[in-house]
């Protein structure tokens, strides 16, 4: 019987080690992911910018700020006009 319980222990470990080498690989894999934007539009108005990484969601961006504002390629210059 001791003989049948170290082999299933040593399973058992093995089985752990590749568990945690597949964990290892998705963490490698999801920084390699590419990141997107996707533009939140309500009633016709951009009301958000979702900053992806694969599927997941890393942050929001407002869209009225320099940073939004270049994603949507809005010219910086053109609010200066309107107002």
């Amino acid at each position: 019987m001791s003989e049948m319980s170290e082999t299933t222990e040593i399973a058992e470990v093995a089985e752990n080690q590749e568990s945690a080498a597949t964990v290892a690989a998705k963490g490698a894999v999801e920084d390699k992911e590419e990141i997107s934007y996707h533009a939140v539009e309500k009633n016709g108005t951009i009301t958000a910018i979702w900053e992806m990484r694969g599927r997941r969601h890393v942050r929001t961006i407002d869209p009225r700020s320099v940073e939004g504002r270049h994603l949507l390629g809005t010219p910086e210059t053109s609010e200066a006009a309107a107002g």
